[in-house]
């Protein structure tokens, strides 16, 4: 992406968020040259790319796990492979030694029919007989052995054939979502360039008043009753989030010096003990959804009908996210974009008996990088 974008989206400091304000609905950018549209048609149609460019983030990332954990099946199995290899080896060896032994005592040997008659004693024959028919059945044991190895190996190689073309389809996916992240981007870039210095101001304007206002009416609702004490485990995701506060955004990155949205809050998550999945969209489907007035500090709180952003709460109405390119890890009001809902990491997590919020940088509350 151009380094153009980071700085224009920064200078106009624009939302992706699109009930926010009381705008027009425009369902794509217009035939109008950026002149001639309001400052509410721009907005809207900036907040519809950035969404379409997480939404295509998400969808990258997503591929990116099940690569990895295609890949770690894939070492799985080759490893089994080996082993199943070695094994039809050693009973291949061991099946020809039977061979050699059964060709090179066919011609001498009397049946034990035989050896019992002609035998001067008769019992010590029987005892031979037993231990002729514990050999035996070694030697059935051995072919038993030799089948069934060779059936693993080739269930195996089966299965090794098909994980490296899941693989390759996996990693064809994965390019072909790296480059619709990038053309969304080109979008935002193209439609921000066209923007004169006046829009761009009116823009900011009207951002951060949308901003304001949405977290107004949130509040004014009383869904968020009273401050509630984080899990030990939560806490430590808190603290883990606000030590990220001013690194900037990068789409597909888990830090330590980036993070997209979902890559702030796994590995806030992970830091503190409990591993979640990687996407907003995967924390909102498997993670225990609760209702907004139980929200406690290092809960997830998730945006937009697709669950296509995601932030974590800090307490107080604010949450700890990294929003979109040109941004950088920040603290917003929780109502900053369209809530979803919210999710709880550790259900079973007790909450704190004694709690200090975790102390934010000077400004970190009135910074222009911390609003949307």
């Amino acid at each position: 992406m151009s380094g153009r974008v980071p700085r224009l989206v920064c200078t106009a400091a624009v939302a992706a968020q699109a009930a926010l304000v009381p705008v027009a609905a425009v369902a794509a950018p217009g035939p109008q040259e950026p002149g001639q549209r309001s400052v509410s048609e721009l907005l809207t149609d900036l907040q519809k790319l950035y969404r379409q460019a997480e939404q295509a983030t998400e969808t990258y990332n997503a591929g990116a796990e099940r690569l990895k954990r295609q890949r770690v099946e894939a070492d799985r199995l080759d490893a089994d492979l080996g082993a199943a290899r070695r094994a039809l080896r050693d009973s291949r060896t061991q099946a020809a030694r039977l061979a050699l032994q059964q060709y090179q005592g066919s011609s001498t040997e009397l049946s034990p029919y035989l050896r019992l008659l002609l035998a001067p004693d008769p019992q010590q024959a029987l005892a031979e007989g037993h231990l002729l028919g514990q050999l035996a059945r070694e030697r059935a044991e051995t072919v038993r052995r030799l089948t069934t190895n060779e059936k693993k190996a080739a269930d195996l190689a089966g299965k090794a054939r098909r994980t490296l073309d899941t693989r390759v389809a996996l990693a064809q996916r994965q390019q072909q979502a790296r480059d619709d992240v990038q053309a969304r981007l080109h979008d935002v870039e193209k439609l921000l360039a066209s923007l004169s210095a006046e829009q761009v101001t009116a823009l900011a304007r009207t951002e951060t008043d949308g901003a304001a206002a949405a977290q107004r009416s949130f509040l004014a609702s009383g869904v968020l009753r009273g401050l509630r004490r984080p899990s030990r485990e939560g806490d430590e995701a808190v603290r883990y989030a606000v030590r990220q506060l001013g690194k900037p955004y990068q789409w597909g990155a888990t830090g330590p010096r980036a993070y997209d949205c979902s890559g702030l809050t796994s590995q806030a998550w992970e830091h503190a003990g409990t591993p979640i999945p990687r996407t907003s969209q995967e924390q909102w489907a498997r993670l225990k959804h609760i209702p907004l007035h139980e929200l406690r500090p290092g809960d997830l709180v998730v945006y937009f009908p697709e669950a296509t952003h995601v932030a974590l709460y800090l307490g107080d109405g604010m949450v700890v996210q990294a929003p979109r390119p040109g941004k950088r890890v920040k603290v917003s009001p929780v109502a900053a974009n369209p809530v979803l809902g919210a999710v709880r990491p550790d259900p079973g997590g007790e909450p704190m008996r004694r709690y200090t919020p975790p102390e934010l940088p000077r400004g970190a509350l009135t910074k222009p990088h911390a609003r949307l």
